[in-house]
């Protein structure tokens, strides 16, 4: 019943603290190279879907701004919001848009400028996007408090230890000093993590993901289109899942793990037709150490309680069973909200793509499979992409 939808173009700002810039400018940076990359005419492009949450920064309209600014007045205009999901769920109403023979192409770019506040506000405003009068009004907490909860109960069920959590920030330090548009490009050791401030325990200054300024920009395209446009390696979208959890933390059943992305995973491996063991790299929603250990197992890479082993074992380094996250993922490429689920499927378009060549970075695919897992706070929000060349 749905038509057929690629991306055709990518482009990826830095990463950073970038005061360099404003917000139409930093968007700019992402859209450009990805029209060029696509071949295509602004006035091809029919649709441009913003995800950004944009309370941080300077424009209350963003999506008229940049448009504006990146001559694409009179496209039709749509901005999302899904907290940390942002960013997936602008490329789904993409998507859906061409999927459903609306139009045929479609311009997805999220941006966040975090860092025009102070570290104090932004920490705030994250903070509202749980259960504000109850978790963060009354007690105060916050999301590295609300994801050291998630770290103890696994650790109390499963036998999970701070260095294990340790490894999967080494892990994607590494891999973020190979990436040109990372925000932390020095590689750190297990001691660095472990000696590292205590945010809210177990979870250090080394288990958390850092306060981001970002783009990132994707071109999508009807099936029609891409054969128009001669598109050398369309990447496919071939599945789509989403869902929800409660808002209060205390209504969940568990806390080894985030339902949602349970959900949000079958639904896209049915659209898909494949099953977890054919996905062979996965961009997964790492915004602290425990939330990529909890993907590894709720996203079916392994049983649960098992995580641990993929670590261990190197199995989600570039070369093992399952890669993961190896352009640094949130924790080291850093977290610009609304611009995070557009650069994980960025990043797989270009693995898929053969061309993520910095210092050893890319996979060697036999399938081309890959999938993006993007959360919205603590799974208020999750979406679930798989892509295939």
């Amino acid at each position: 019943m749905f038509r057929r939808v690629a991306i055709i173009g990518i482009g990826h700002s830095k990463f950073g603290v970038r005061q360099d810039v404003n917000v139409n400018e930093l968007a700019f940076e992402s859209i450009k190279p990805a029209i060029e990359d696509a071949g295509v005419d602004k006035r091809d492009i029919e649709l441009m879907v913003l995800g950004s949450v944009g309370v941080w920064y300077e424009e209350p309209l963003p999506v008229v701004s940049i448009a504006e600014y990146c001559g694409l007045s009179g496209v039709g205009l749509l901005r999302t919001e899904a907290a940390c999901a942002t960013g997936s769920a602008a490329f789904f109403t993409a998507y859906s848009a061409i999927a459903s023979g609306q139009i045929d192409v479609a311009l997805v770019v999220g941006v966040e400028k975090m860092r025009e506040v102070d570290t104090l506000t932004a920490i705030e405003l994250m903070g509202r996007a749980g259960c504000y009068l109850w978790e963060f009004h009354n007690f105060g907490i916050t999301f590295p408090a609300y994801y050291a909860l998630h770290a103890t109960a696994h650790m109390a069920k499963y036998g999970t230890t701070e260095e294990d959590l340790a490894l999967i920030a080494v892990k994607n330090h590494k891999y973020a000093a190979m990436n040109p548009n990372a925000q932390f490009r020095k590689p750190i050791t297990i001691n660095d993590v472990l000696s590292s401030m205590v945010i809210a325990w177990p979870l250090k200054l080394y288990d958390c993901c850092p306060i981001t300024d970002g783009s990132a920009t994707i071109i999508l395209a009807s099936e029609n289109k891409v054969r128009e446009f001669k598109v050398d390696t369309p990447i496919w979208v071939a599945g789509i899942g989403y869902s929800s959890d409660t808002v209060n933390l205390s209504k969940r059943s568990s806390y080894v793990g985030l339902y949602p992305t349970v959900r949000a995973s079958q639904m896209a491996y049915r659209m898909a037709n494949i099953e977890p063991k054919d996905v062979e790299l996965a961009n997964v929603h790492d915004c602290f150490t425990i939330a990529e250990l909890m993907a590894y197992e709720d996203l079916g890479f392994c049983r649960k309680g098992e995580g641990v082993k993929l670590i261990r074992d190197g199995e989600v380094e570039v070369d093992g069973k399952i890669p993961v996250n190896v352009d640094g993922g949130l924790k080291a490429k850093g977290h610009p909200i609304g611009a995070t689920g557009i650069s994980m499927i960025a990043e797989l378009a270009k693995q898929l793509r053969g061309e993520a060549i910095e210092r050893s970075r890319q996979v060697a695919f036999r399938k081309y499979i890959a999938l993006a897992h993007n959360v919205g706070g603590t799974g208020h929000y999750c979406y679930v992409t798989i892509l295939k060349r």
